[in-house]
């Protein structure tokens, strides 16, 4: 991959890495042969990066070229947003305490250079927030109240380094370019690069062992070179042109942080952000299911001043779910009023909204699996032995935490199932992407419980159906993504 510095002025900002061009902000953006570049990466160090700002074309154009930018137009934007900063920043509150600790003064401004810090002593923390917040020179400042906080961080300009800082930037500028991350040799003929991203932890893992095999043997079919990644590999999202996100999805954590950094770099990704953002928050999905007539056991977005209606309006037993529950952790079911009392004060103790909803006993969920705004699979997914739900945590055994399953012929599903989820999930999130639909049956009568964007798909249960064609369906529509970026038509069905 090509590499091309963007300065104010290349005479003042001199590299001497090999492979790397500099040139000015200008002749980036008024220079037709910069336009007609591809597979090529944009290091921004301009002037400004003030919206409508030079420096902020150079990012912006680069998208529009189809080149990958650090940082990106998003990037920029988002860095001077406090709330977003304080989020993409939750997980980086140890390595903050570990690094400040020994601090005396409550006001700290760090500088990052290419993930580097002139000190060693804070290399850690200045790799984690290059991670995090990814831009060529960066500057933080931390504020200690209880306990140390990242305030604010910002890209700098070249032309704002201290004079002391220089020789040590070029250094680390130089060690930068020097790793293989985006120009690596291929020794196969695979043409894109896939990142699959799983994580051992994961108690309630969307695919199982052989199924990621599968994925991996469609994906490699379908000319992908592929990696198994982690939690940590967050700053390896640039060496790849597509992720698949296989652990479950939550706003709060790394998984939702990686959508979101693969997005800005130019990846196709399943499980896209807003899917993780819309369909993690059971309120959000309350509103678009009432909003688009679609139908639901009845529903009642619960606060502290409605909180006493509930028992009147649902009756009991009543199903309560935090907003961003998923799996069945974080859904809980209270059959007297002291134990809705107690129920709700837990959850409203965490979050200002809750979900209440009517209680519907059924055997089993329908489970119907949507690819791209088209039917994937059908499942039964049956309640785990002598429990409400599909899920049963409290099991003492590991036999019964899940219930059983029974794959269905897409072709012979009650057309009610079907069309009812098909409509759930273009009035969630579109027509792109792969989600599940759960749905509860009564009376010859469909119900959405809810919709996930990152729905099972394992090996001897969703693919029973399909057999391997399910896999290179998923995988080909991240193929069908990456080649509608660049123009090229697309043959996989």
């Amino acid at each position: 991959m090509r590499k091309l510095v963007v300065v104010q002025d290349p005479k003042v900002f001199k590299l001497g890495a090999p492979g790397v061009e500099v040139v000015s902000s200008k002749d980036y953006l008024t220079d037709p042969r910069f336009a007609q570049l591809k597979n090529t990466r944009i290091f921004n160090l301009a002037q400004s990066f003030a919206y409508q700002s030079r420096g902020y074309y150079v990012s912006l154009l680069a998208e529009a070229r189809g080149q990958k930018a650090i940082p990106n137009a998003k990037t920029l934007l988002d860095l001077k947003n406090p709330r977003i900063v304080k989020v993409l920043s939750r997980d980086l509150d140890d390595v903050i305490q570990q690094s400040l600790h020994h601090k005396d003064k409550h006001d700290f401004t760090l500088s990052v250079y290419f993930g580097r810090n002139v000190n060693p002593r804070y290399d850690r923390l200045a790799h984690e927030l290059y991670k995090v917040f990814e831009a060529p020179l960066l500057r933080a400042r931390f504020v200690k109240v209880e306990k140390w906080e990242l305030r604010s961080i910002r890209p700098v300009p070249y032309s704002e380094i201290e004079e002391e800082h220089i020789p040590l930037l070029r250094k680390f500028a130089a060690e930068y370019f020097g790793k293989k991350r985006y120009d690596k040799a291929r020794a196969d003929r695979s043409v894109y690069d896939l990142a699959i991203l799983v994580n051992p932890e994961d108690k309630a893992a969307p695919s199982n062992k052989r199924a990621i095999v599968k994925f991996r043997q469609a994906a490699e079919e379908l000319d992908f070179r592929v990696d198994i990644i982690g939690p940590g590999d967050l700053d390896r999202l640039g060496e790849y042109d597509a992720l698949l996100i296989r652990e479950n999805t939550y706003v709060q954590n790394h998984t939702y942080r990686m959508a979101r950094r693969a997005q800005r770099e130019g990846l196709a990704v399943i499980d896209a952000p807003d899917a993780i953002l819309k369909c993690n928050n059971k309120v959000y999905l309350a509103e678009v299911m009432e909003t688009h007539h679609i139908p639901t056991p009845r529903t009642m977005i619960v606060h502290g001043e409605n909180r006493h209606q509930v028992a009147e309006r649902l009756g009991f037993p009543v199903v309560l779910k935090l907003p961003d529950s998923t799996f069945s952790i974080g859904v809980e079911k209270a059959r007297t009023a002291e134990e809705l009392e107690e129920k709700l004060d837990k959850i409203l103790d965490s979050s200002d909204l809750a979900v209440a909803q009517e209680y519907m006993p059924s055997d089993f969920d329908w489970r119907v699996g949507v690819l791209d705004g088209r039917l994937l699979y059908v499942c039964k997914y049956f309640m785990a032995r002598g429990h409400w739900q599909i899920y049963n945590w409290g099991s003492a055994t590991k036999e019964d935490e899940t219930g059983d399953f029974a794959t269905v012929k897409t072709s012979e599903c009650p057309k009610h199932i079907t069309e009812v989820a098909l409509k759930a999930v273009r009035a969630m999130v579109g027509e792109e992407g792969l989600f599940g639909v759960d749905i509860k049956e009564r009376d010859g009568k469909a119900y959405v419980i809810e919709v996930n964007e990152c729905p099972n798909i394992d090996h001897g249960v969703e693919d029973v159906e399909l057999g391997d064609e399910i896999y290179r369906r998923i995988i080909g529509s991240l193929k069908k993504s990456i080649e509608k970026k660049i123009g090229i038509p697309h043959s996989i069905q």
